[in-house]
């Protein structure tokens, strides 16, 4: 799409699979943590080689678009206007544009269309592709000099061209030398078939990268609200451009804005990247301090990360409720440290006294990750809410239902079925039927009955029936 950039180098995945934001025109700059997360990956990607999934896909869009273009100047005369001076100076605004980028999920916008518009009426509509598709290359060689894109990467820019082969043909099939001679109607037929060009490539793209649906694409076309606002702008400019020349070079200035603000954000989400980095540090490190001080604990930890991500997964957390998640399941007993040695390696049951020890854990883990601050607090909170019940029975705030944190609910019940079919202390573990029955007995008291379906599936345990055969013991899913 001549608005968006992601194209340019990302394969034309621009803003169709961001799905982040809950209003997509509040592009603030301060993206969320899926997004942030795009759009490292996005860049990291520019500085590696393609991948056979992107070859594939640049044969078909790029070679598609190279087989359009020659077609078109092919079937089409080059006769018709032709304006050097304005053509050149759009061409100017248009690179410039190209660089504007405002970073975007897996991929960027730019307001291309601002200079696009004009330089269709700047010369014949045939070579309007063709001068797009150089442009991009002037737009993005600077890159590659500086290393930050591989010389591979390149070739995409002919994919990324598409948007202008919709517009070409349609002002050829109905030609006119300024927009006032083209009509409202060719003029409408222009901008649809642009769009119509842009999410066709971009839709191919993305099934041959990653097997997107046409529905998953068609959700995401809010984007091109990007070139139908920016349109008018160019067309008011093309009016006018053939008589003054300079015209379209007042829009730089604005496009150079624009810019300022995309580098911002750009800057932004590096250091965002960078300290969610340094917290995830953290979070290993203790981590670690867990697993040094008890084994057991710290591999218990590592299984209910992975149990209760998958959880997630089926639940549809978002991107930051799965990062709390991970860290919540990670250290939901890095309290236990506080906790004296021989209370934890005890191999018998525990007396009163001993309970209410271990049972400050989770008021413990809370302190500790307050104290690293960011969204580790917030990662406090579901530390220590996991020993909460969903009768509201547990501790230590006795809250109850949905007012207990969903990650809690989901660590909770993946601690229990980590904690019954791994071997402790004081029992060996149990078999994945009598461990599933218990977690039925449970539900609704204990546990969130939602995230015990959604364990029970995941772990792929047999029936109820089937775990009826062995003996169950009593309230073993309630140990701390």
């Amino acid at each position: 799409m001549a608005g968006s950039g992601p194209a340019v180098i990302d394969p034309l995945r621009a803003l169709k699979t961001w799905r982040a934001a809950p209003n997509p025109l509040l592009m603030g700059l301060d993206p969320d943590l899926r997004e942030q997360e795009q759009i490292a990956d996005a860049l990291r990607r520019h500085r590696e080689p393609l991948t056979s999934a992107e070859r594939r896909a640049e044969a078909v869009v790029s070679g598609g678009f190279v087989l359009a273009v020659a077609l078109l100047l092919i079937a089409a005369p080059l006769g018709g206007v032709w304006e050097p001076l304005p053509a050149a100076g759009c061409l100017v605004a248009l690179v410039v544009a190209l660089r504007a980028e405002f970073d975007m999920g897996t991929g960027f916008t730019v307001p291309s269309e601002l200079a696009f518009v004009p330089l269709l009426f700047t010369m014949p509509p045939p070579l309007v592709p063709v001068a797009v598709a150089a442009a991009l290359f002037v737009a993005y060689v600077p890159d590659v000099v500086r290393g930050e894109l591989r010389p591979v990467r390149l070739l995409r820019l002919l994919g990324s061209a598409w948007f202008s082969v919709g517009p070409a043909v349609a002002l050829t099939v109905s030609p006119a030398a300024t927009p006032a001679l083209a009509g409202a109607l060719v003029l409408v037929a222009a901008l649809l078939a642009q769009l119509v060009c842009d999410f066709g490539a971009s839709a191919v793209m993305e099934r041959i990268l990653r097997g997107a649906p046409l529905r998953e694409q068609l959700q995401n076309a809010w984007v091109y609200a990007v070139d139908v606002a920016l349109a008018p702008i160019g067309l008011v400019v093309a009016w006018d451009v053939a008589a003054r020349p300079w015209a379209v070079l007042a829009l730089i200035p604005v496009i150079l804005v624009l810019g300022t603000f995309g580098r911002e954000r750009r800057r932004r989400v590096a250091g965002l990247v960078e300290l969610n980095g340094a917290y995830r540090g953290v979070a290993m490190v203790l981590g670690d301090v867990v697993e040094a001080d008890d084994g057991y604990t710290g591999e218990h930890s590592r299984g209910v990360v992975e149990l209760a991500l998958e959880v997630a997964g089926r639940l549809g957390l978002d991107a930051e409720q799965r990062r709390n998640l991970e860290f919540g399941a990670l250290l939901h007993d890095v309290g236990k440290v506080a906790i004296p040695k021989e209370i934890i390696n005890k191999p018998g049951p525990l007396d009163a006294g001993e309970w209410a020890v271990v049972r400050t854990h989770t008021i413990e883990g809370q302190r500790l990750l307050d104290r690293v601050g960011g969204f580790m607090s917030d990662v406090g909170r579901i530390v220590r809410s996991h020993h909460e019940r969903w009768d509201g029975g547990g501790y230590p705030d006795g809250l109850a239902g949905a007012a207990i944190p969903v990650e809690a609910r989901i660590i909770a019940v993946c601690d229990a079925w980590n904690a019954m079919t791994t071997t402790r202390a004081y029992r060996a573990a149990l078999p994945a039927a009598v461990a599933a029955e218990e977690l039925r007995r449970c539900t609704g008291s204990q546990f969130d009955p939602a995230i015990v379906a959604c364990l029970l599936d995941v772990a792929d345990v047999p029936d109820a029936a089937a775990a009826a055969q062995a003996e169950t013991p009593p309230a073993i899913a309630a140990a701390a």
